[in-house]
């Protein structure tokens, strides 16, 4: 069986970020999930998408990243690797209604 490749979709800065890893957990940072390995496409065609590139430059020299929870908008585990991409956000995703954890107040 071949190691497992993963489709993670989060929010970043008002854009979606679709990204492909091989690695995934929730981190040693509580509230965050790390994402490590990832794997871009190797264009061997004159056409090259621009969001792809701006993504492979922006985490060129990142050995793993750290995203967080509430950011995540789905992580699916995929056979076949696509093409990394930045979108819009549709207008029908609202943000998380609120930190997970809030300290008391004593």
């Amino acid at each position: 069986m071949s190691d497992p490749l993963y489709r993670v979709q989060f929010v970043c800065n008002g854009e979606r970020y679709e990204v492909y890893v091989k690695s995934l957990s929730q981190g040693s940072l509580f509230g965050f999930v790390e994402l490590s390995d990832f794997v871009w496409n190797t264009h061997s065609t004159v056409v090259v998408d621009p969001s792809h590139e701006k993504l492979k430059s922006e985490f060129a020299d990142v050995n793993r990243t750290y995203v967080p929870m509430h950011n995540v908008l789905r992580i699916d585990a995929v056979n076949k690797k696509g093409t990394a991409k930045i979108s819009q956000l549709a207008d029908n995703i609202a943000a998380f209604p609120g930190p997970i954890y809030t300290p008391r107040k004593d």
